[in-house]
Formats: structure tokens, sequence, C-alpha cells
């Protein structure tokens, strides 16, 4: 089938200039929007910028804004659209670097700024035994380690597009991530982190995030478990020890109807 490229186009040199670039395209079966970008590069237009590397939906660098939703380009096949014409922009609430690039370096100094990382008590003492921690535990949270930090949750927070001090659904998502390993101590220095203006109490549930995650982490569900515990911490009601119940598990948001891929080459 032939397909219509609309590719956004922006040149730091020339800020005021933003256009869209149209471009043919016969797809193969199973040609991903990454997979077509890559083709238009090669074949089109070497100018053409975007961002990408493992192309399996893990590391996230190629994070676009796909016919209006924001999506992974390499997760992403052109048929499951289900339109000729496919619009592809940059990833919204974040400053754009060059055509499709985002400059996400604001995503990853709100990360840093909830403490992403185990904290122990006593950070300077060896410990001298294993940290065991039992299935429900490492259940409580693993949901929300699944964070590939693509910036596609902020892209698609109604907050963030309105607050841009805002901290995030992702640094959100990742203080409670942290704060709820039974191997961390840090949670009280998180929860003074994100009880600040702009940050985890701007959060209005819209949803948003947790519906466009492309590894169904649900960031909406780990900002509210959060808000909870503090409100609980703030009562007293908190218990020290750290809750074990095994969270429903939110699978990645599967696609029915795709066309299998393209046979194996190697």
């Amino acid at each position: 089938m032939t397909y219509t490229l609309r590719v956004s186009r922006f040149h730091p040199d020339s800020p005021e200039e933003r256009f869209f670039s149209e471009f043919e395209i016969d797809a193969e079966d199973g040609m991903t929007v990454l997979d077509a970008l890559i083709w238009l590069k090669e074949n089109k237009d070497g100018s053409l910028s975007f961002r990408y590397s493992c192309r399996m939906g893990v590391c996230g660098s190629c994070g676009m804004l796909i016919n209006g939703y924001p999506m992974l380009a390499c997760n992403t096949q052109l048929a499951e659209l289900g339109a000729a014409v496919v619009t592809v922009e940059p990833l919204p609430n974040h400053p754009v670097i060059r055509d499709l690039v985002p400059e996400l370096s604001s995503l990853f100094d709100k990360h840093r700024g909830v403490r992403p990382h185990i904290e122990r008590g006593e950070p300077d003492v060896a410990p001298k035994a294993e940290l065991a921690q039992s299935i429900g535990e490492h259940k409580s949270y693993s949901q929300f380690s699944y964070c590939i930090k693509c910036g596609i949750c902020v892209s698609a927070c109604p907050t963030c597009a309105t607050d841009p001090a805002y901290t995030g659904p992702q640094a959100l998502a990742q203080a409670h991530r942290y704060s709820q390993d039974s191997l961390d101590d840090g949670a009280p220095a998180r929860m003074e982190a994100v009880d600040k203006e702009h940050v985890i109490f701007n959060c209005h549930y819209a949803g948003a995030c947790s519906e466009a995650c492309p590894k169904g982490v649900d960031p909406a569900l780990a900002i509210q478990l959060f808000k909870r515990r503090m409100a609980a911490a703030a009562w007293g009601l908190w218990e020290a020890q750290k809750p074990t119940a095994e969270l429903p598990q939110q699978g990645p948001n599967l696609k029915p109807d795709i066309p299998p891929p393209p046979a194996r080459t190697a």
C-alpha cells in the first residue's frame, strides 16, 4: 500500500519556519513508522532528523506524535494506523532540537530530582548478608520498574502542557517505585522532595499518561499510591513494614489485528 508521510520539520537556525515535508512511500508488509523514516532518510532526504537506537521498543528513543497520538515509532506499524496519510511530529511538551528530535534534558533533570535509586539507612556500612526480598515485595513495585524514560507520558499529560515546571508522571512514578522497594530506606526524603509546588499534588489524575505508556507502567496509579502513602505518613498511619500486596499487573497496550512482520533475514 502507498502511504503519504507528512513529517514536521524544524531547524534551530530558523525557529519560526516550521513546515511539513510530504513523501510518498510504498510500504512493505510489517513496515513500522520508524522503518519508513529510515527509508526516507536513506533514499529521499538525508537531512531528515530523528532519534532511534534499539528498534525494538526498549530504549524509548523514537517517541513521536503519530497521527496526533504519542507512540514509539518502532512499535507502530503503518498498517495499524488505518490511514493513508500519516502525520509525524515531535513529542509535545518538550522543546524541539531539530525536526522530530525532542530535547529531553528537563525529563532527566526531574527524574534525578526524585532520588531514583535505592537508599540504605547506613550507606557506608556494607551488608553482611544477602538482602532478601520476597516475591510479593518484588511484585508490589515491579510494574513501575518497566519505565524506559521515553517521555511519552509527559507528552500526553495535560498538566505538563499547562505547567512546564510540573515534575511530570515519569519522575513521580519512579519516586513511588523506589519508595515501594523493600530494600529502600529513602521514602521520607522523596516525600519531602515531592511535597512542593508544581510537584505531586499538581497531578489531576487525567490518566492520559497511563493510556499512552507503551510499557504498561501506569504512572497515574503510581502517583495516586504515593499520594496515599504521603497522606498516611502525615497522619502517622503508615506502618513501618512496607505493603507486600501484589498489584494487578497491567501489561503493554496490546494491538489487535496487526499484520505479521516480514520473514527473518538472518
